[in-house]
């Protein structure tokens, strides 16, 4: 199997997987082996992130999370950048699914904000830096205070970067001044990828290297296309950020990654089911989606 060592072997643009369930609730191991190959073949994802947010990981089980992940190995693995989210607001039990990550063969873990806890940046530095110090894989860390309701600032993230094995920040503070300075002053020591679909155009302008995407389960192409032309053509990333930003907002438009599985599921996988307390969504929120996503349906 291929070894996908840091940042320069993930790729620049991973897209946080979704986790499919079926009608009793159960994880979907068929449709979540198409799901990867789908990802990486048909959209063109260099990596996928998975049991993150997007992969409703806070409702997933040890057992399912190591499942997830040997599944997404065995199917996509030899060609994508598997990398898997043991973030926590319990640093030991990161601590468990990271070695148990490295175990099974994980490609790098992601480490989110210790959410509800809400530590200060002490607190922050001493979480991160204890799951990283406990593993030989590459850490990318996941900077969003919206759903943890704290910020790893600048100064604590420039303290992590200086552990080796430290090599990444999904950025989605939405604050782009922040994310100016953390490109700035950490360059080819940490590479910063927007946690944030919209976010990906002005956050390659400051020096940004990729995306963690949602969006790119339905318009891979289209994000990848927008990073590879910044810097040779950046009208052509302009032109297509603005042909994507509607269907992104759409994408947004209810609790994530709810959108997005009913986008998918309308291209032929059976993934629209969400555990609680998430709900599907109601026949006027998938209009929203549907006005949106046509266009690109249609081309698919």
């Amino acid at each position: 199997m291929a070894q996908f060592s840091g940042p320069r072997e993930w790729g620049r643009l991973l897209t946080a997987m979704l986790t499919p369930f079926d009608q009793n609730g159960r994880l979907n191991e068929s449709e979540f082996v198409r799901i990867a190959q789908y990802l990486v073949d048909v959209q063109k994802n260099d990596g996928l992130v998975i049991c993150g947010t997007t992969g409703e990981a806070p409702t997933l089980t040890h057992e399912e999370k190591e499942l997830s992940l040997r599944l997404a190995l065995d199917a996509v693995g030899d060609r994508a950048a598997i990398i898997f989210g043991s973030g926590t607001n319990n640093t030991a039990d990161s601590l468990e699914l990271t070695r148990m990550a490295e175990r099974v063969g994980a490609h790098g873990i992601m480490l989110v904000n210790p959410y509800y806890n809400r530590p200060g940046q002490e607190g922050l530095f001493a979480h991160f830096s204890a799951v990283a110090q406990t593993t030989s894989l590459p850490v990318m860390l996941y900077n969003i205070q919206g759903r943890s309701a704290i910020n790893l600032e600048t100064s604590t993230l420039l303290r992590l970067a200086e552990i080796p094995n430290i090599v990444a920040v999904k950025e989605a503070s939405g604050n782009i001044a922040q994310i100016s300075d953390v490109c700035g002053q950490c360059g080819d020591n940490l590479r910063v990828y927007s946690g944030d679909d919209a976010m990906t155009l002005p956050i390659m302008s400051v020096g940004g290297y990729g995306l963690v995407s949602v969006a790119a389960h339905v318009i891979g192409p289209e994000l990848k296309s927008i990073i590879a032309n910044f810097s040779s053509t950046p009208s052509k990333s302009r032109e297509t950020h603005h042909k994507v930003v509607p269907l992104i907002k759409a994408l947004f438009s209810a609790p994530s990654p709810v959108p997005v599985k009913y986008a998918l599921s309308m291209r032929g996988f059976d993934c629209q089911s969400v555990r609680l307390p998430l709900v599907e969504l109601s026949a006027a929120e998938k209009q929203i989606v549907d006005r949106a996503d046509d266009p690109f349906r249609q081309l698919q």
